[in-house]
């Protein structure tokens, strides 16, 4: 894919008002054409599976495929901000992936930091809020202070939501959130399920429209399993670091070709 580094991008832009589409391949701009502004996804989800898998069909290490997997989740960023998504939520490491050697899970701590650095430039350039969701504590505390900043720089913010899940697991959140509601007292005869949702990790966040999983693997992995209840489910085989922004366009096609009735007929 061919870009502008730092392209043009208006809070309130929808698609097709693309300031720099004349820098972009001309196959990805025929499949850009073809989506309908009026029947977008607000809030995509992603699980960004087989950056292992593609390093060792290639005979390189694991990093390697981890570090293509970061270059693949920027091009899909910048994809969604064109499109006029609302929020991208992007699965960048589980709490059950601290079961991984140790080297392993140094090595995306250290490529998490380096990225939250890099990455900056993309979110306070286009206007876009940043947030970490998952137990941020077992995080070591330099990286858990960028997080925060940045968090904080980018909160006032009306662009796309750009969403890590880091250390994240669906069950743990839901206990994590209980336990909230329990120090605060909130009445248990007054708790419905908006009261429940503003203490889960992504808050007052709408719920996922649409949830993309690459690899291969049909299940959702622990992964926003209260906020993904009537999200539509795209599964590719394609491994991450090969998922480029045609396929992301590709999912967001099939996304508006299904009906969401939310159980009504």
């Amino acid at each position: 894919m061919t870009h502008q580094a730092n392209w043009p991008y208006n809070a309130g832009m929808q698609f097709p008002g693309f300031k720099d589409i004349k820098g972009l391949e001309p196959s990805l701009v025929k499949l850009l054409e073809q989506l309908e502004p009026d029947n977008m996804p607000r809030h995509v989800a992603v699980i960004m599976d087989g950056n292992g898998r593609w390093a060792k069909s290639r005979g390189k290490p694991r990093l390697e495929g981890h570090r293509q997997g970061v270059k693949v989740a920027r091009e899909i960023t910048e994809t969604a901000v064109r499109v006029g998504l609302s929020a991208l939520t992007l699965y960048s490491f589980s709490s059950e992936n601290w079961r991984r050697p140790q080297d392993e899970v140094d090595a995306l701590m250290a490529i998490f930091s380096r990225q939250l650095s890099r990455q900056k430039s993309l979110l306070m350039d286009n206007g876009l809020r940043f947030r970490v969701i998952g137990d941020l504590t077992r995080l070591e505390g330099k990286l858990r202070q960028k997080i925060e900043k940045l968090s904080h720089d980018t909160s006032s913010h009306t662009g796309m939501m750009v969403q890590l899940a880091i250390n994240y697991g669906s069950r743990d959140e839901l206990v994590r959130a209980v336990k909230r509601l329990v120090r605060d007292g909130v009445d248990v005869e007054g708790l419905d399920e908006q009261c429940l949702s503003r203490y889960l990790d992504t808050g007052d966040l709408e719920d996922p429209d649409l949830l993309i999983r690459t690899s291969g693997e049909l299940r959702l992995s622990n992964y926003l399993l209260y906020q993904l209840a009537y999200a539509e489910l795209y599964f590719t085989p394609i491994l991450w670091p090969d998922f480029n922004p045609p396929e992301f366009v590709n999912a967001l096609l099939d996304y508006q070709k299904r009906s969401r009735r939310y159980g009504a007929l």
